[in-house]
């Protein structure tokens, strides 16, 4: 019963998409109707600045890691990952936002961190330097994602369920990135 309970809390903090409610509020355009149709972290750069966006990293890292710390205090470590899983999927298809959110990079990048700091903290330099070098933020975040993914093996319980619970997390944002993917891919066709 606490596991599902905890389930259900992940998903329902998930979603609450703080990039809609922030841009709402300061009277910007929902985010999922302009660039890449995100609810995130880039699309509220581009709309309302770096300040605004990092206002809204913080709130999706936050509530993650609070996520996180609860799970690793109140749950079997091989449940850990499972709850970030139910989190990213809240945050992809939120309840409260018509199942039209984010792509959920923030919010692992959150969990993470007090499952393995060192783990979140080398994702982000990860993420800066392939950003420096290519200038795309998804292709960053592939790899910052995968960083976190390994890091969170790494740490957690060995066994299957847990593994499975990160590998689905890792898999569910990339997922998220399919239209990224589409978009660069289509792009890259028209300048050959």
């Amino acid at each position: 019963m606490r596991i599902a309970l905890m389930l259900l809390l992940a998903y329902l903090a998930g979603s609450v998409n703080f990039a809609i409610i922030v841009l709402g509020l300061l009277g910007k355009e929902d985010p999922r109707t302009m660039f890449s149709g995100n609810a995130g972290t880039t699309n509220v750069y581009r709309q309302a600045g770096t300040g605004w966006a990092v206002v809204v990293l913080l709130l999706d890292a936050g509530r993650a890691a609070g996520l996180a710390a609860l799970a690793l205090w109140g749950l079997p470590d091989a449940w850990v990952p499972w709850i970030g899983a139910a989190l990213v999927a809240g945050n992809r298809f939120p309840s409260f936002h018509r199942f039209r959110g984010g792509k959920g990079v923030a919010s692992f990048l959150g969990f993470t961190i007090p499952v393995s700091p060192w783990g979140a903290l080398l994702s982000c330099l990860i993420w800066v330097a392939v950003y420096r070098i290519v200038r795309i933020p998804f292709i960053a975040s592939f790899f910052m994602i995968l960083i976190l993914g390994g890091a969170s093996v790494w740490a957690s319980d060995p066994r299957a369920g847990s593994i499975a619970g990160t590998a689905v997390t890792v898999l569910l944002i990339f997922f998220n990135h399919r239209k990224n993917v589409v978009d660069f891919l289509a792009q890259r066709r028209e300048r050959t």
